[in-house]
């Protein structure tokens, strides 16, 4: 399930080549786009996210491609021939530098499992690939504090949030990692107090929600992830802290048992 709504950016297909890669944490490679393209690609920030064309093989093509999403245009790109259709799966732009034309995107990587996870440890510079910008999820309401839960799938979310929120917001930011060595260099306003809950040593994001110290008025929410814990943090946000459902923004990013 999710509340965010999806927006057709204008730039419609943006096409772009593997710079480099780098692994960051034990968990997480970033690769880095280069291309002349990305001078079409207009960066908002905070959790931008995209549809991203992932070639499985040397036969994928990205000349037939629609340029945007909606249900009509999936339709046409599932009719696609298996033979040369990349996998599309929807990612966050960690970090984008237009004067280098380099865009980083974060990939979680639990060895062979999935897709986009392996690709991400083995491309080569130079693999072609292609993206469709879908703007931002975090979209704020009047609110007295801000409150953010995700995992490591939402960790490059997490982290443009707090970048590029206002220096005076104030709150909690709490992100459940598959180990406590995943955790990232943060550039969060100093009101914002940033939970690492490491889930190899038992911990939970939806069990650090209940624990933290709940501030004066009503926040914003924003919850991404697993389904559970986005589904999860919105069902005790609203039912038994009472925070309006206008006030959470969430989201599942993926399922466990499911691609």
């Amino acid at each position: 399930m999710s509340s965010i709504t999806v927006t057709h950016a204008p730039s419609g297909l943006v096409h772009a080549n593997v710079a480099r890669t780098e692994r960051v944490t034990p968990h997480m490679v970033r690769v880095t786009l280069t291309g002349d393209d990305l001078r079409r690609f207009d960066y908002r920030g905070f959790d931008q996210w995209f549809r991203l064309a992932v070639p499985v093989d040397d036969h994928a093509r990205f000349d037939n491609l629609p340029d945007k999403f909606d249900t009509r245009s999936y339709l046409r790109y599932l009719v696609l021939p298996k033979s040369t259709r990349p996998v599309i799966r929807n990612y966050t732009v960690r970090a984008f530098r237009r004067d280098e034309l380099e865009l980083d995107i974060d990939f979680v990587c639990h060895g062979t499992a999935g897709i986009a996870g392996p690709w991400a440890e083995s491309v080569e510079p130079g693999t072609e690939v292609a993206f469709i910008d879908q703007g931002c999820g975090w979209a704020p309401v009047p609110a007295d504090w801000s409150l953010l839960v995700a995992d490591e799938s939402g960790l490059p979310a997490v982290l443009g949030i707090l970048r590029d929120m206002p220096r005076d917001a104030v709150g909690h930011a709490i992100v459940e990692l598959i180990d406590a060595a995943d955790a990232q260099d943060v550039d969060a306003p100093a009101g914002m107090t940033l939970h690492w809950v490491p889930r190899g040593a038992g911990g939970s994001a939806l069990h650090r929600l209940k624990e933290i110290d709940w501030l004066p008025g009503t926040p914003y929410a924003f919850a991404v992830g697993e389904s559970r814990i986005a589904t999860g943090a919105r069902r005790y946000l609203v039912s038994e802290r009472g925070v309006p459902k206008g006030n959470v923004t969430f989201c599942g990013y993926w399922k466990v048992g499911k691609a």
